[in-house]
């Protein structure tokens, strides 16, 4: 009796040491902050907003119905798959971002971060530049793209940052850092200035919009936020933060940007209302069958940019981390040929590579390393 009371009493204080590392671990800023005050009142008159929780139009299941969370981290952890990183360092462009010729272009730095220029306007989408998709720097997703990634102090002023949905692959909370101060305007869904402003961001820099809103952010510069079918969180905590797509009418362009969505028919009803682009930015990796609903597979991708009525589709979300299990370059290769059946262009820039927009290139299959 003496024996079980001692084990006990050691399980006691294992858990509750356990407990302390877990809330002081999960106190780091980088974790955000949930909404509060009026930024919860507004949120709460959202109609996507529903007990409590931000909903998709439709149903959306985070696993497949045969599909398990231990499995799934099992699998991920001890090296299920092949090829998961490349087996060097990709090409790349080192582009001067500080002094771009006075010409429609973008820029791709891996995975779904990209800087478009229009008419003297820069526009930073979903940036991450730290070495790590995660809450810390010493663990997670390492960038396995370039031996020298760009940082932010290879950018210009940036007029408007274009946020996406609040997970570490998108949203980077060193990154933020070093861009609030040399940023004009940053664009987010619903509920994400709250991590923003704990950020250190000025409130009066930070622009929320629910699904279909949208306004003229700078002249020549629309941006509307429309539906995507994924999720939110950074902590323990899921979808009180919402998710969007993007319209962005820049000068004469106009271009989709898809953050991460699962296939649903807002494609198509997006493409109807608001279509056709000059250029579509579409997930195009992370995916498996064990999470269908809020990830496209690349054929996927492909036919979704015909639904938007694209002209042109940049598959993005690949080429920097390893956030899954297929082979790294498996996206683009499927979603190549995919193109080729349906008839779709597309375009590959490298990494680095400033594409211009008025005369899009298909770019070149860099990435079959040799």
């Amino acid at each position: 009796m003496r024996i079980l009371k001692k084990l006990l009493k050691i399980l006691l204080i294992t858990v509750l040491a356990l407990s302390l590392a877990i809330y002081l671990f999960m106190q780091q800023k980088s974790f955000g902050k949930l909404p509060s005050g009026k930024r919860l009142d507004r949120i709460k008159q959202s109609p996507n907003y529903k007990e409590g929780s931000f909903q998709n139009l439709i149903p959306t299941p985070m696993i497949s119905e045969d599909a398990s969370y231990p499995k799934m981290m099992v699998d991920f952890l001890f090296g299920k798959g092949v090829n998961r990183e490349p087996s060097k360092t990709l090409p790349s462009i080192k582009t001067n971002l500080k002094s771009l010729p006075d010409e429609p272009s973008i820029t791709w730095f891996g995975h779904s971060s990209y800087l478009i220029y229009v008419d003297g306007k820069t526009i930073l989408v979903d940036p991450v530049f730290s070495e790590y998709a995660s809450p810390v720097q010493y663990f997670g997703s390492k960038n396995y793209a370039v031996t020298n990634p760009y940082s932010i102090d290879d950018f210009p002023f940036i007029d408007v940052v274009l946020i996406s949905h609040d997970h570490y692959d998108h949203l980077d909370y060193n990154t933020i850092l070093k861009l609030k101060d040399k940023t004009k305007f940053f664009i987010t869904p619903l509920g994400i200035g709250s991590h923003l402003e704990y950020w250190g961001v000025d409130e009066s820099k930070i622009k929320e919009f629910d699904w279909w809103e949208g306004s003229t952010i700078l002249p020549g510069l629309e941006v509307t936020s429309t539906p995507a079918r994924h999720f939110s969180g950074r902590g323990f905590t899921r979808f009180q933060t919402l998710w969007s797509s993007y319209v962005v009418k820049a000068g004469k362009f106009k271009i989709f940007v898809g953050g991460d969505s699962g296939y649903d028919e807002s494609f198509r009803n997006i493409g109807i209302k608001y279509g056709p682009f000059d250029l579509v930015m579409l997930e195009c990796g992370q995916y498996d069958k064990q999470w269908p609903y809020i990830h496209m597979m690349p054929e996927q991708t492909v036919q979704a940019s015909l639904d938007l009525q694209a002209a042109v589709l940049m598959p993005v979300h690949w080429g920097k981390f390893t956030l899954a299990l297929h082979p790294w370059n498996e996206p683009i290769d499927r979603a190549a040929k995919a193109a080729e059946t349906l008839h779709a262009k597309l375009t590959t820039p490298l990494i680095g590579e400033r594409m211009r927009l008025d005369s899009i290139s298909s770019g070149s299959i860099w990435w079959n390393l040799k």
